[in-house]
């Protein structure tokens, strides 16, 4: 057998002594790395370095930028971290103009708040001028116009808001390609029904239904609008059922119907005056 190297302690103590020395340097790097790392935590968390410095508002048309920043709150000396998405979210949907808002921050130093305003869907006109309504029933008082532009419907004789309101969220609902063909609605209540509408459609239609499940109803429209003879004139009926009346046979039935009516009155004559003659 081959005799084995050995190392005295003294010749191993000096190795040991380094490895100890290197394995205690790494050990004060990792402890000084994570000290000045806090420290930079820190600095950063109490200095402008932390401030919101850039707001981007997306998805607004009619709630000014201006106006969406100053009520959120933010400003440049906002501290990023502190930011509370969930009260800006609450205040700024308290606007009436506001549906929903999503507020995002990104480090270091950039705020986003995604809006998404009630759509648009008609006008009402108020001491011969013309104010938009939104999809909520909110009349824009404040944006007041001379004149419609054909971009939405006019609304017409809703005299009452909480119906108007009805009809504004039934017309929110509507596809965009059927609202875009609405000129005009008005409201015609009956002792009937109180919900009773009339529409005036950009393609020389009337339709005549009701205020409940208006938009789920509407639906149909194109598809009765697209089997009707072009130049058809008439009104097209669409309740609980769909059907088109032509003017002419309205009229031929609005003339029958006072035929009869004459009749009637010629009967209740005649019948007066023999009543007359045996008394």
């Amino acid at each position: 057998m081959s005799k084995e190297k050995i190392v005295s302690i003294e010749d191993r103590i000096p190795k040991l002594k380094q490895a100890r020395k290197k394995k205690a340097n790494r050990r004060l790097v990792f402890y000084l790395s994570i000290f000045f790392f806090l420290i930079a935590i820190i600095v950063y968390l109490q200095s402008p370095l932390s401030h919101v410095k850039t707001i981007h508002v997306t998805g607004n048309s009619l709630f000014p930028e201006e106006e969406v920043i100053e009520r959120s709150g933010l400003s440049s000396k906002t501290n990023i971290w502190t930011i509370n998405k969930e009260e800006i979210t609450k205040t700024l949907e308290e606007n009436p103009l506001v549906d929903t808002v999503t507020v995002k921050t990104q480090l270091p130093w950039t705020v986003t708040i995604e809006l998404k305003e009630h759509k648009r869907i008609g006008y009402i006109k108020q001491d011969d001028a013309y104010y938009p309504i939104l999809g909520n029933g909110t009349v824009l008082t404040q944006s007041k116009q001379t004149d419609v532009f054909g971009d939405a419907p006019l609304l017409a004789n809703f005299t009452d808001e909480a119906v108007l309101k009805d009809m504004s969220m039934e017309l929110s609902k509507l596809p965009t390609n059927i609202l875009n063909i609405i000129s005009e609605v008005h409201w015609a209540p009956t002792d009937a029904n109180k919900n009773e509408i009339t529409l005036y459609m950009s393609d020389g239609f009337t339709v005549e239904s009701s205020i409940r499940d208006f938009s789920e109803k509407m639906t149909v429209y194109p598809s009765i609008a697209a089997q009707l003879e072009p130049g058809s004139q008439g009104i097209i009926h669409i309740g609980v059922g769909a059907y088109f009346e032509s003017f002419e046979q309205k009229a031929t039935e609005d003339e029958v119907e006072a035929e009869a009516t004459d009749s009637e009155e010629v009967e209740v004559e005649q019948d007066e005056v023999e009543n007359d003659g045996q008394n």
